[in-house]
């Protein structure tokens, strides 16, 4: 892939409005009297007196922040392999299954092209070369060479990834590195002066200006079933290549990881998206002491409030999420939260979209006790409620769950379905996202019927097959897949997960 197509855009027009404003003429009219031609006195408002305290900030210096985080950016370049596989014979893969029952086949001839090069941004957090960066820069790259302002470099590892809000942390083998000391991205203000940091096209150590457009947007570009998007919107200059580099305050605090534009083209046309930096921080801390990201849930479907759900819902307000649907065994159900409920505050935050609550949540871990507030039939209530992870307990998971690695959604069969085959049991996949059911070919409507030789009735099941799988203490991880697609044609998989 090329590199100026590392960075995430969306299909969006974008328009963009100059504003020039004069800074001398600003202050001579806060400080003084306007009459008009008819005599009337136009002082200006109480309020512009506060803005003349500190219209100074038209006038912000961005060379301290610049200097504060430019040597604690670095340049990520990432080389993965690419292979094209040509079978011999009858042309079975050539996986453990069909080893299995079907003996060994003829070896696969391996056809090498060139690796495929790419390049980001990632800005060092600790002096010992934790470096934070995106996930879409280091997925599944074979090599990873890190190259700091000074132009020193460096190999890094991988030490973790969470794909749901596209943060990676990887490391190099260095001491006394820059870093860029943690601001606070709650209390950023729409229209604060903001810039990024970062290697755009190739070209190191980059700083562009802008300011907060927005927060908590959700630009819906994450593709995975747990996604948290809460972004910081800027019109701070943002191209392929800045993934990963820093977004920092005026004072060169760290606020967010850029991560995405809008645009038509591929390149900057207006606006880019950073994932702030109090989800970052979450993120990074998880992965650094439990190797996954442990991810708290309060187990509702929730989606925003329109003004057609407003008047279908008979809603009173605008500002929330509203309840869809509790699931069993959750957290939410647990505390009473019911369907119809709109959530408002989360531990003492007013949360007014679903963007806001998921990123609100995203903080907490399986466990940790929370304040919930509610409307209720127009009244409200606090609830508290003591989280859980995606498996409806409150302990912390030690790897990642069967969804997130296999990459599928799943449905009962149906009973013509089952009829039509003399099924008694078998789950089928409904939908499909990155992961390792896609890698292998597996497409929606695929019915699986075993794993492992162990039937499959249910969604839990599939996962206490990843679980056996994962933990049985063998180097080969491997699930070998049955089942069979609607038109009857019955297929094998065998996935390896330690791949």
């Amino acid at each position: 892939m090329n590199v100026t197509k590392r960075m995430k855009s969306l299909g969006l027009f974008v328009l963009v409005v100059a504003v020039s404003v004069a800074t001398n003429l600003t202050t001579n009219l806060v400080s003084h009297k306007n009459e008009n031609f008819n005599g009337q006195d136009n002082s200006l408002p109480a309020g512009y007196a506060k803005f003349s305290k500190v219209s100074s900030a038209i006038e912000t210096d961005f060379t301290v922040a610049a200097e504060l985080s430019i040597h604690a950016v670095v340049h990520v370049k990432t080389k993965t392999p690419q292979k094209i596989q040509q079978f011999g014979g009858g042309g079975f893969p050539n996986d453990p299954f069909f080893q299995y029952f079907f003996g060994q086949p003829q070896q696969p001839r391996q056809q090498e092209i060139p690796m495929q090069e790419a390049s980001g941004s990632g800005v060092i957090i600790s002096k010992d070369g934790y470096i934070v960066t995106n996930n879409h820069v280091v997925d599944q790259s074979a090599e990873i060479e890190v190259t700091l302002n000074d132009k020193r470099t460096f190999k890094a590892k991988v030490i973790g990834t969470d794909p749901n809000t596209d943060i990676a942390l990887i490391k190099v083998e260095a001491e006394n590195l820059p870093i860029i000391t943690f601001g606070n991205s709650d209390s950023l203000k729409v229209g604060e002066w903001v810039l990024a940091v970062g290697n755009p096209f190739n070209l190191t150590s980059t700083v562009t200006a802008g300011i907060v457009s927005a927060k908590a947007r959700n630009i819906n570009i994450i593709n995975s079933q747990m996604k948290i998007e809460a972004f910081i919107q800027t019109d701070a200059a943002v191209n392929p290549g800045n993934s990963g580099g820093a977004l920092v305050n005026t004072r060169g605090e760290l606020v967010g990881i850029n991560t995405a534009i809008a645009s038509q083209t591929g390149s900057y046309a207006g606006y880019s998206f950073a994932v702030p930096v109090s989800i970052v921080q979450k993120v990074v801390a998880d992965i650094r002491k439990f190797g996954v990201v442990q991810r708290a849930v309060l187990g509702v479907e929730i989606k925003d409030i329109t003004n057609e759900l407003a008047k279908d819902k008979n809603l009173k307000t605008l500002e929330g999420a509203y309840v869809g649907k509790v699931s069993d065994n959750s957290a939410a159900k647990k505390a009473g939260i019911k369907e119809g409920d709109v959530i408002t505050d989360i531990n003492g935050v007013e949360v007014k979209s679903v963007a806001e609550l998921q990123e609100q949540v995203g903080r907490y871990r399986p466990g940790d006790k929370i304040t919930v507030r509610i409307i209720r039939d127009s009244k409200e209530q606090k609830l508290s409620i003591e989280l859980r992870n995606r498996q409806g307990s409150t302990g912390l998971v030690s790897s990642q769950t069967s969804e997130e690695v296999l990459g599928g959604t799943y449905k009962e069969v149906s009973d013509k379905l089952k009829q039509q085959f003399g099924l008694d049991y078998g789950v089928e996949v409904k939908s499909l996202t990155k992961g390792k059911l896609a890698d292998q070919g597996i497409k929606p409507g695929f019915i699986i019927i075993k794993i492992n030789n162990q039937p499959i009735r249910s969604t839990e099941d599939i996962q206490i097959a990843y679980d056996t799988a994962v933990n049985n203490g063998q180097q080969d991880k491997v699930l070998l897949i049955a089942g069979l697609y609607p038109n009857g044609k019955i297929i094998y998989y065998a996935i390896n997960l330690a791949e």
